[in-house]
């Protein structure tokens, strides 16, 4: 691994979406990802958002970028999810201080 530290993008979107995300952060740059299931809960899942019912169901990505990737692959993120829509789902970023077997 070279000695930029690497980061790590979470994004958390409805089943179904992650595959396209995915898609884009490859286009983007990244190298790879992990996508897992999980399930929401929260105020949202009482109320719905404007009126519609949000399902718990979510898949959650994982990718590990290197610094000069980081900005791209984000960006590439966002728009595939659509995340400036709210109730699409969300991602952060992690810095990370150490990461091994990922990245040439």
């Amino acid at each position: 691994m070279s000695e930029d530290k690497p980061n790590l993008i979470t994004c958390v979107v409805q089943r179904g979406e992650a595959d396209k995300v995915v898609d884009a952060a490859l286009d983007a740059g990244a190298e790879g990802a992990t996508i897992y299931f999980g399930r929401g809960r929260g105020v949202r899942e009482r109320m719905g958002f404007l009126g519609r019912f949000i399902k718990p169901e979510k898949e959650v990505i994982l990718i590990i970028t290197r610094q000069d990737q980081t900005d791209a692959v984000f960006d590439a993120v966002r728009v595939a999810a659509k995340l400036n829509d709210q109730g699409t789902g969300f991602a952060f970023l992690h810095k990370l201080d150490r990461a091994i077997g990922f990245l040439s």
